[in-house]
């Protein structure tokens, strides 16, 4: 059975988890800082503004979209292995929710990278330096959720 199985694994499917959650968490930090160096410091059709688009494409397709993908399967992996979630609880709902925001912010930065690709980016160094500040909170308040339990 699916859940004999999910038990079983368990430590291998949370350490492949907090692998893939690293691997996401880095480019997520990673990708809006690429866009301030883009927005502030390469004028549309540099040659800087050509390398940023390759390097932001890279970051996204081979690093930020297959970790997102590995995050959500082992850890509904995680959620559907029993004794993991008490849904009973607060705390698995604001997880949720936070991981649902974290994977909006995904499709946000996606979008704006598509925007640069055009040469169409209309928003400021400043956005993205705040935007950067995101993924961190909601980091925190995933990990807080996990490990403390508070609700």
């Amino acid at each position: 059975m699916i859940t004999d199985f999910l038990a079983d694994a368990y430590r291998w499917i949370l350490a492949l988890h907090i692998m893939s959650v690293i691997a996401w968490m880095a480019g997520m930090f990673y990708l809006p800082r690429l866009f301030v160096y883009h927005a502030e410091r390469a004028p549309v059709g540099s040659e800087q503004s050509e390398i940023f688009k390759v390097m932001e494409l890279k970051l996204l397709r081979v690093i930020i979209n297959p970790a997102m993908l590995a995050t959500w399967f082992f850890g509904l992996c995680l959620v559907f292995t029993p004794g993991v979630v008490d849904w009973g609880q607060v705390w698995p709902w604001v997880k949720a929710a936070m991981v649902l925001a974290m994977s909006g912010f995904h499709g946000w930065l996606s979008t704006r990278r598509k925007e640069f690709a055009r040469d169409e980016n209309t928003r400021s160094g400043k956005t993205y330096r705040l935007a950067n500040e995101l993924p961190t909170v909601l980091m925190a308040v995933i990990v807080i959720m996990v490990v403390i339990k508070p609700f």
